[in-house]
């Protein structure tokens, strides 16, 4: 049937005759290269619900994305749906008016979804929603449960318990933890993956009430014990960069590995037969909130000069439903922010239940909105700190005087 209604549309196109909305191919765009055979499963089962309506998904390598996407978008071309950044990734291309306002009236669905999600996709100063959320990740400990179990370990309860595992593991030749920060970004994930419980709610509440900066005590401390449990990390974790990292974690010479939820898929592709657990890091007591870090991942986005919009906006529809979560959830191993989704993988269950007792990831969800960056400042500063170049307390300093320039509370 479908076969007969696509033969109809170009015979009908070869006569000129215009094409109703339904009867059209859409382009989407995405910098998850990783995941093209997956979107695809997707789009066929939209496209097979909506026949005449085509979806043509193309991918491209994720640090040039932004730049390619806003070269199409300025030159009044582009995709017609596309894959959105969040947070101050998404403000850069909604500002300059290139994305459809989405709300309630052409996606029902997003009143459902949870309102940080629907943050992490709206404009701050219009309160205009831009894109439907697509997947929100965790930043945790992760450990190999065989490495655990030979050596009578469990998840630790506190900072000490953490010490003595390090040290038992180190002393039965295992790398306690597999990390390395050559590559920037992942200075920030330590941050997000190890201070957030020893910094604590309070602190976070504090900073965003405009009570504290960073150079309260909570979190200059909670750097300081960053950079004492790098003792644990590999040789030379300083030039290690990220590939190697997971490298050393899926190979099994590594017990722990301070990462996002976006890791446990692509160590399972890695290393089929390993056996993962994950945890909050601990803070200093038992009872002390343990704390992981959140953030949203980006969303899906229509074009605002689209020549394709009700089918786009279909499309879109069917990105936010919970039949599309679902899927998303059990085909990428992934966190889907569709809300009523479960997750079939024990794992990712524990990650929905790790997320009940969250932070944000700070400088991604509030300090990506002016220049310079907070993600870059804390990315460079963190480095520092581990290079014996600068003390928790001038890290503290440095974040607070450079988001300065920008942020109206630190110009106090």
């Amino acid at each position: 049937m479908k076969k007969l209604i696509l033969s109809g549309i170009v015979a009908l196109s070869a006569l000129g005759v215009s094409m109703p909305a339904w009867a059209q191919e859409l382009s989407f765009w995405s910098w998850r290269q990783e995941d093209k055979a997956q979107y695809e499963k997707f789009i066929k089962a939209f496209e097979e619900k909506n026949p005449g309506i085509t979806v043509k998904f193309e991918t491209f390598e994720a640090t040039n994305y932004n730049t390619i996407l806003s070269t199409a978008l300025a030159g009044g071309s582009g995709p017609d749906v596309l894959f959105a950044r969040a947070y101050g990734g998404l403000e850069n291309v909604a500002n300059a008016g290139y994305l459809l306002p989405l709300d309630k009236s052409n996606v029902p669905a997003l009143e459902s979804f949870a309102p940080a999600a629907i943050a992490a996709e709206t404009m701050r100063s219009t309160k205009v929603t831009y894109a439907v959320p697509f997947a929100s990740q965790t930043m945790l400990v992760i450990y190999n449960k065989d490495i655990f179990d030979a050596n009578g370990l469990k998840e630790p309860e506190t900072w000490d318990e953490l010490v003595q595992a390090s040290e038992k593991l180190k002393g039965a030749g295992i790398m306690p933890f597999g990390n390395g920060t050559a590559t920037a970004w992942q200075n920030e994930v330590m941050v997000g993956g190890i201070a957030s419980t020893l910094m604590g709610r309070g602190f976070y509440d504090d900073l965003m009430a405009g009570k504290a900066d960073f150079t309260d005590k909570r979190y200059v401390e909670a750097l300081a014990k960053l950079k004492e449990i790098t003792k644990y990390f590999p040789d030379g974790f300083i030039g290690l960069d990220y590939a190697s990292s997971q490298q050393l974690f899926a190979s099994g010479m590594a017990g722990m590995f301070v990462g996002g939820s976006y890791e446990l898929a692509n160590f399972k592709k890695q290393n089929p037969d390993i056996k993962m657990g994950i945890f909050a890091m601990p803070g200093m007591k038992a009872d002390d909130e343990k704390l992981v870090a959140q953030y949203f991942d980006g969303g899906y986005a229509v074009n605002a000069k689209t020549q394709h919009k009700e089918a786009a906006l279909k499309f879109v529809n069917f990105l936010a439903s919970q039949e599309f979560g679902q899927m998303f959830a059990d085909e990428l191993n992934n966190i889907s922010a569709v809300p009523g989704v479960s997750f079939k993988d024990p794992l990712l269950a524990e990650v929905a239940e790790l997320n009940k007792n969250s932070i944000p990831y700070i400088m991604l969800v509030h300090f990506r909105f002016g220049e310079p960056s907070g993600s870059v400042l804390l990315q460079g500063e963190i480095q520092k700190l581990l290079s014996d170049k600068a003390t928790p307390e001038e890290v503290g300093k440095n974040l607070t005087t450079g988001l300065a320039a920008w942020y109206e509370p630190f110009k106090k």
